[in-house]
């Protein structure tokens, strides 16, 4: 890897001196902040690999975004690459559909020991319910970010995220029931064992979300990227611009249905995403929100 171009990538200057904690909150913002969570090269006919060059290809050279067995391995490549103690964690995420977590890894996030602690690193979750720092790995202790207050919880072997948010307030008529909007405030993300795992156990699970007809990312496509201030996605047709407010005690949606013709040009200006091919939206109902 060339790591300049992975810098030039998501906008970091530098300096690199060592692997310390600063550097690393840096690194992890700046990667929610530029690289979007999509899987809408599903939705282009296309394969999502987690074959490492094509991924660099993909994500560093041609500008795209990836969900998190490109994304999210990619960021623990190079964390490796630049000196970090990374250990793979694999974690089940909690289905709102089904009211319980995956009954397999299906999530990839990360473990860095730096300075005397540990840490939990994931770039790749996206929507509201991304992390823009990393977390640290002590139970019950709130952690506050702009998106809201984080909380792992650790029960035996088993650690939990969750996330607390703000009340949202939904400014475009018509979409205030609409599913997109999550209205519970805290709700629990995923949990993990600290059980090492390697990239390459999770390619059939990578396979699996791309073919089964009960996997949500065979339903929905999805983009999503963080900005100061809130996060923007694109679910479907339907695009939503969240603003965080966390001086108060409520978030600001607006939301708005994007014309077919319109899809191609809202992505390249909204996430500087150019597709190769054609994107079909699927309008499947299943459960997510932003």
């Amino acid at each position: 890897m060339d790591l300049s171009e992975y810098f030039q990538r998501i906008g970091f200057s530098g300096p690199f001196e060592r692997p310390d904690l600063p550097t690393l909150r840096r690194l992890h913002r700046l990667h929610v902040m530029s690289v979007p969570f999509e899987n809408l090269s599903l939705h282009c006919g296309e394969e999502l690999s987690m074959d490492p060059l094509r991924v660099w290809d993909k994500i560093v050279r041609r500008g795209r975004g990836g969900w998190c067995f490109e994304s999210g391995t990619l960021f623990l490549r190079v964390l490796s690459e630049l000196g970090y103690r990374v250990t793979v964690l694999g974690s089940r995420v909690y289905s709102a559909h089904c009211r319980d977590y995956s009954p397999f890894e299906n999530h990839v996030i990360g473990k860095v020991s730096v300075e005397g602690r540990d840490f939990i690193v994931d770039v790749s979750f996206g929507v509201s319910k991304q992390i823009w720092e990393p977390l640290e790995l002590q139970s019950g202790k709130e952690q506050i970010q702009e998106p809201g207050v984080f909380t792992l919880t650790q029960t035996g072997d088993t650690w939990a995220l969750e996330k607390t948010s703000r009340r949202p307030e939904v400014l475009t008529p018509g979409f205030e029931a609409s599913g997109l909007v999550h209205v519970e405030l805290a709700r629990p993300l995923y949990r993990f064992t600290l059980e090492p795992r390697r990239p390459e156990d999770f390619a059939e699970v990578n396979e699996r979300l791309q073919t089964d007809v009960a996997s949500l990312f065979v339903n929905k496509s999805i983009a999503s990227l963080q900005r100061e201030g809130g996060v923007k996605a694109l679910v479907g047709r339907v695009y939503s611009h969240v603003t965080y407010r966390p001086d108060l005690e409520h978030d600001l949606y607006e939301m708005r249905e994007v014309p077919e013709a319109e899809l191609e040009q809202l992505l390249m200006e909204e996430f500087h995403i150019r597709l190769n091919n054609r994107l079909r939206t699927p309008e499947r109902k299943m459960l997510y929100s932003v």
